[in-house]
């Protein structure tokens, strides 16, 4: 499959609910993601689940989500998806939060994520 319909594939199975079998399927043992924002960098993909995890358990209540747009260059290997969602945080009110994130694909998984927001006002 082309980077593409990768990329296509794992926002369609987010959109299923299905998080941790995209995960699973679609990135590399050796992902690097960074959150730009904040500077936190996560090697390897059992750091990321973990992180994952984290990030579910922190979520109260799921309103609503999507994405807006994705886009790939075949030959850099790369795509990038514009996405979005309404959540309740457990220890915090409702907030929209966007998201950019970039991808570097390598034998049809992710090798590097680029996470790129705005912090919610505190």
């Amino acid at each position: 499959m082309s980077v593409l319909e990768n990329a296509q594939q794992l926002q369609q199975m987010m959109a299923e609910n299905k998080t941790m079998e995209a995960f699973d399927k679609f990135y590399h043992d050796e992902v690097k993601v960074v959150e730009v924002p904040t500077g936190e960098t996560r090697n390897g993909k059992e750091a990321q689940r973990e992180a994952i995890n984290q990030w579910y358990n922190s979520v109260e209540e799921f309103h609503d989500g999507g994405c807006n747009s994705i886009c790939a260059n075949e030959d850099q290997q790369t795509s990038t998806a514009e996405t979005w969602m309404d959540i309740t945080l457990k220890d915090g009110g409702r907030m929209k939060m966007s998201e950019v994130a970039v991808q570097k694909w390598k034998d049809g998984q992710i090798i590097e994520e680029k996470f790129y927001y705005n912090m919610p006002q505190q």
